[in-house]
């Protein structure tokens, strides 16, 4: 069996894997970066990357539709769907591509292959035939999507990474779940031309984000033709050759395809993370101190793999703070709360801290600022006047709590909120940050005069 020495290993080279081998190499460490599938992982490959791409296909479909407002005339808008996946893919293709260079760029050797910890030899990696010698080990593997009861993936019942790459655009389309994945695939298809039918088991879409934004997100998704069942479940699924059919609260259906988008669960079947003696948590997670040690010493665990948010920026720079921790270098611990949150649907919703609701639980005393987009004059300039800026806040120190965005650009401006709140700034800060105009983000700024009580515009 040949072996190799390394100085850091990483395994899974996704969003977060690949960030930490460029981190290590740049700390001088000799690193090893294992992939069972394609450099990027499902970020890139299937998921974010490809989502987005499509996404901005009905972008650009929408802004066509609605130009006659803006005095442009279009004869006519058709879909080239053929010509939206080749697009996807050329988009995967140069992001890959860029990755790879990196990789070589910064001297990592790029192993293909399924890798797992060697069960009672500290500090191994087994990859096929061969083992590896690690001083640190890195697991970045990310997660893998959860069936609903009663239901299993095949077929015409597909996941969230199989929808963006479906050859046809389906006629009519199910989506079981309404968080962020659920409600970019409703979106992205209603508006190439597909009848979507959207499904949640809570009883609002995008039910972690604010109550102010959900409602205006289902008024919107309600808005492009799609049909949303909240507090509703699917049951009796039927896979076959040529479609779906199941059944909600007494009413059948058939459609296409059923895409499954209600959760997602680590993907740690091949690390051989329990024979090593790595502890889980009770949800099945890495146990991790806040510099991403997992029980096993030399042993780190990122991304998915560990508890918080399951996103790209995330997992990350989870990924710089575990190489660094290995190094020896201090390390900071991430606030999960104060981790932006994007979900790129129409409109854009983009939040990051608490919700309303949650800051009322938590016993602060809060104050809260709205301003939709049509109190500014950008909103108005750029046919978006239904958007919507919530900022929480704490009322005795003006902290800034939490910032809640749906509309244009939301996933752009949200930064702002985070960065104030990074800087210790807070709500009364941001309402006298001198802001460009005309400009959305001056809805931001407006935002910090409401909750301070003397909101100009609106």
């Amino acid at each position: 069996m040949s072996e190799q020495s390394f100085d850091c290993v990483v395994i899974g080279a996704g969003p977060g894997g690949y960030v930490a081998a460029i981190r290590a190499a740049q700390l001088g460490m000799r690193t090893a970066l294992i992939e069972r599938d394609k450099v990027g992982g499902r970020c890139l490959n299937y998921a974010c990357i490809p989502a987005k791409a499509v996404l901005r296909s009905a972008d650009i479909l929408s802004e066509v539709r609605s130009a006659a407002e803006y005095g442009v005339r279009v004869e006519s808008a058709a879909v080239d769907y053929a010509a939206v996946q080749a697009r996807r893919e050329r988009v995967v293709g140069t992001l890959t591509s860029g990755v790879a260079g990196l990789m070589r760029k910064n001297g990592i050797e790029v192993i293909s292959g399924e890798a797992s910890l060697v069960a009672g030899a500290p500090g191994r990696v087994r990859v096929g035939e061969s083992e590896l010698a690690a001083r640190s080990i890195i697991l970045a593997t990310g997660s893998v999507g959860l069936p609903i009861p009663g239901v299993h993936f095949g077929g015409r019942v597909i996941g969230t990474e199989q929808a963006w790459a479906l050859p046809e655009r389906p006629g009519r389309l199910a989506v079981v779940g309404a968080g962020a994945s659920g409600a970019e695939i409703a979106s992205a298809f209603a508006r190439l031309g597909s009848e979507v039918l959207l499904f949640e088991m809570l009883d609002r879409v995008l039910p972690t984000e604010d109550e102010d934004i959900s409602r205006l997100a289902e008024r919107a998704f309600r808005a492009q033709g799609i049909a949303v069942h909240t507090a509703t479940a699917v049951e009796g699924v039927i896979s076959e050759e040529s479609g779906v059919s199941f059944t909600h609260g007494g009413s059948a259906e058939r459609v296409d395809y059923l895409v499954i988008a209600a959760g997602r669960a680590p993907d740690i079947g091949a690390l051989g993370v329990a024979e090593a003696g790595v502890a889980l948590d009770e949800r099945r997670q890495i146990r991790v101190d806040q510099a991403l040690r997992t029980s096993l010493p030399g042993v780190y665990a990122i991304g998915d793999l560990v508890p918080g948010p399951a996103l790209a920026h995330k997992a990350s720079e989870e990924g710089v703070i575990a190489v660094e921790a290995a190094a020896g270098r201090s390390t900071h611990a991430i606030a999960h709360a104060d981790i932006p949150r994007a979900t790129f649907c129409s409109p854009n919703v983009a939040s990051f801290g608490l919700t309303e609701a949650q800051a009322r639980a938590a016993g602060h005393d809060v104050v809260v600022g709205k301003v939709p987009y049509g109190a500014v004059g950008a909103g108005t300039v750029y046919g978006d006047r239904s958007g919507l800026v919530k900022v929480v806040g704490e009322r005795r120190y003006g902290e800034l709590l939490g910032g809640h965005i749906i509309g244009t650009r939301a996933t752009e401006l949200i930064q702002e909120l985070v960065n104030l709140r990074a800087l210790e700034g807070g709500y009364p800060e941001l309402a006298r940050i001198i802001h460009g105009h005309p400009t959305l983000s001056e809805a931001i700024m407006e935002a910090g005069r409401a909750a301070e009580g003397w909101l100009i515009h609106g």
